[in-house]
Order: structure tokens, then sequence, then C-alpha cells
């Protein structure tokens, strides 16, 4: 269940579209629920019609009601993006990393499964002097030979703590859920040990949805990281909702839908009403749009363009749109062309050849060895 395997040829996309009408049920339902989650307001100008607006000048947070630990709404995401070979060019990741944390971004989501993003994200903010001042989001997705063993896990932790300098981690997920009835007792554990802060459990694919569901009812995990977009709105049906009845922090991930919204809207201008949330280009529309539901805590949203981050960090300032603004972003995708076809393309269209580290030199190599 790791995340390369959605872009794998020997897998098939298992994420399903869900119906406009559900869709906006779901998110009709949560409009009772605005309150559950406190956004830095203090100071507010009056909002456009459809927006809420934060404190002039200040960047949008977010506060968990069960930590009470707050956070900016926008994380910076390393999946691909950051995983270079050994030995080329990090110049632009350094930027990249450079314009989030300068915009006021503190969270940062990677894995061990990431290839080489742990060793990229430890040394640019350990030469930023940062690394203390960070929330960094990590995953483990093994334990060890035999039941209850965390000989494997351990090793792992210790690795990440290695490359990412950290003495203590803020966040550990079950990565994609991989063996989660052994990987959450021993996170819970950990957490108890004082070795991590929070438990968490994280998933890509609507497929998982109700594995994460019963995670949040069982009230096992302090945050979620989750699948969630102004094209795949699945999550809304019961893991956003109830993660915010709990008081848990949630993640959202695949904001953009990996390039392919921007794909879809290409050479098109903004409707008008985005100047209505602040929105100046589409990244910051479709990233608005995913802050824009109460209970998510966090968009995370990849990339390894300085200026494509210039742009993704433009939404954390200005109005916010609310429900039934959102309900119109939605209708106005609903129009473009492709858009209901969207979970059929491939991962960053056009950019395949911008991603070669370690993990798509490895699934070259297995699909050689099969063919």
């Amino acid at each position: 269940m790791d995340k390369t395997r959605q872009d794998s040829p020997l897998t098939t996309d298992r994420r399903r579209f869900l119906g406009a009408a559900t869709a906006m049920g779901a998110i009709a339902a949560t409009a009772v629920h605005e309150t559950a989650l406190r956004v830095s307001t203090a100071n507010a100008q009056a909002p456009a019609s459809g927006a809420r607006t934060p404190a002039a000048g200040s960047i949008l947070n977010r506060t968990i009601g069960r930590t009470n630990e707050s956070l900016p709404a926008l994380g910076l995401g390393t999946f691909l993006t950051f995983d270079l070979l050994p030995g080329r060019n990090r110049d632009a990741l350094r930027e990249v990393t450079k314009r989030y944390v300068d915009a006021g971004v503190r969270v940062v989501d990677t894995s061990p499964l990431y290839g080489t993003s742990e060793v990229s994200v430890g040394a640019f903010l350990s030469a930023m002097g940062v690394t203390d001042q960070m929330f960094i989001s990590n995953k483990i997705w093994s334990t060890g030979d035999y039941l209850a063993d965390e000989s494997h896990a351990l090793a792992s932790m210790e690795q990440s703590r290695l490359r990412l300098w950290r003495d203590k981690i803020d966040l550990f997920h079950c990565h994609s859920l991989v063996n989660v009835d052994a990987i959450v007792p021993l996170l819970r554990a950990w957490k108890k040990e004082g070795r991590i802060r929070y438990v968490g459990a994280s998933v890509h694919e609507n497929d998982y949805h109700h594995i994460l569901a019963a995670l949040i009812d069982k009230d096992l995990v302090d945050f979620i990281q989750v699948n969630y977009s102004i094209f795949n709105r699945n999550a809304e049906e019961h893991i956003l909702r109830a993660a915010m009845d709990k008081g848990i922090g949630v993640l959202t991930n695949m904001p953009l839908e990996k390039g392919r919204l921007h794909k879809i809207v290409e050479g098109r201008p903004l409707p008008d009403f985005a100047r209505d949330i602040g929105a100046e280009n589409w990244s910051q529309f479709f990233i608005k749009w995913a802050m824009g539901h109460p209970a998510v805590t966090t968009v995370l949203a990849a990339t390894s363009n300085p200026d494509h981050a210039a742009e993704n960090v433009g939404a954390l300032r200005g109005p916010q749109p609310d429900q039934s603004m959102r309900q119109r972003m939605m209708r106005h995708m609903e129009t473009i062309a492709g858009f209901t076809n969207l979970a059929s393309m491939q991962w960053y269209p056009d950019k395949q050849s911008m991603y070669q580290g370690v993990i798509r030199r490895s699934q070259a190599a297995l699909r050689q060895r099969m063919s």
C-alpha cells in the first residue's frame, strides 16, 4: 500500500470520483461545525461575500482541539518532488524549502519511503537553523520479524532522527496503514514513553478511508493524513466530520492532484469570483478550497519549483472560502472539460522526467526485470 504503487503500471488507480451531489451534501453537513476549529481572525477586515478573512497581514493558523497545538494551514509535502539521486543538484529544493519557511510554514511531511527526501529536508532545515522550530510529520511502515517485534520500526525511527537531526519527531503516522494493527499500538507506546509527541495514520487512496475512519471512531490516533481535493471529496463522507468531532488534527495530501488539476485548467483564466478569496493563481484557488473545510488543520502541497512554491504559500494569507464559496468553486470546476475524468490521468502530466530519484529508478528496474 505504499505511494509508489499508484504510479506504477503494475497496479490500477483505485481512487474513485465521488459524485457532485454526494459531495455537496457532505459539505453542507460540515457547516454546523464551523466553530470547532479556531481561525486567527483578530482585527480582521469585513470579508467579501462567500469568504472569511484572517487578520490583516497574518497567516492562517488552525488549532487542534485535543492538543491545543496551533499549526499553519499550509505545510510542505515531499513525496517524489524531494527525491533526487545522490549527487544531483538540490539548489531548487533548498529554495523551495526556504520560500515555505520564510512565508511562515512550519509543517513538513516526509517519510523513509520517500527516497532521499528525509536527507534533503534534514539538511535544509538544519542549515537554515530552524530544525527545532518545525513540526515534523513522519511515517513508519514496518515492524519486525514477528508479532510485537519493534526492531525494524525502531531502526527506521532512529534513521529518521539522524536524517532529520531531531531528538524527538513531532508526529509519526502508520504509513498508508501498512501493518496498521501492529504499528498503531507501537506508536501509542512510543508516545507514552516520550519518544514521539503524536500518533497518526495516513492514507492516499479512497479504498482505505473506511479503515482510517475506524481508527478515528476508536479514538486511537491524534492526527490523520488523508487525500482530499476539490476533485476527490470522498473524505467528507465520514472522516473529516468524525475527526472534527474527536478533536483530531487533519493533514490533507494531494490538494493539486499531483499536477493533474493544473493540467485541466492549463491556459484558462481564473474565474472572476476568485478575487473574493484572494486567489491570485490556480494553486491558491485549489489549496484555499481544501483549507476552507473547517476540519482541515494543514494542507500539504508539494513542489520542486521555487516559483510554484511562491504561488502555494500565498494561500496562507487573505480571505478564505466559506461553504457557499466552496460550492461555487466546485460548480465552476465541474464546467471544465476533463475534470470528471481526472483520475484516469497520469500523475504530474508532462513532468515525468523531473522526478527521477531513487524511487523511480527502482520502479524502472523492477519493470525491466518483469518484462
